[in-house]
């Protein structure tokens, strides 16, 4: 229901920027995740956006090079990724609640098939 893109392969210290979209529901009327999962490891929040784009929420790991953003004209949220590292690598993807925005995927009702994240040299 959501797609999730623009995702690759990068050099460390290199930049991508993730869209997440759907032709199915407006997004304008609910929160969105950015969550991403590695090889081995569980699936954890990355940062989330209000439905409005006024509030933000960034993992610790993330703050500072990442930045998510909306633009419900597009139907589209954004999510800046910038001085790449390894560890960032992961499948990367998107979610969509009504209510307040969360950091917990389990209260994201719908879900984006993921883009992969590759930051090797």
């Amino acid at each position: 229901q959501l797609q999730a893109s623009g995702g690759g392969s990068v050099q460390p210290g290199g930049s991508l920027k993730l869209s997440c979209a759907t032709s199915e529901f407006t997004l304008g009327s609910y929160a969105i995740g950015w969550f991403r999962q590695a090889p081995g490891k569980e699936r954890e929040a990355v940062s989330c956006i209000s439905s409005s784009g006024g509030s933000t929420y960034y993992a610790d790991s993330v703050k500072g090079r990442f930045t998510i953003s909306r633009d419900n004209a597009k139907n589209t949220v954004y999510l800046q990724m910038n001085s790449l590292k390894p560890e960032d690598t992961a499948v990367y993807y998107c979610a969509a609640r009504e209510g307040f925005m969360a950091n917990m995927d389990q209260l994201y009702e719908y879900w984006g098939q993921g883009t992969q994240v590759t930051v090797s040299s």
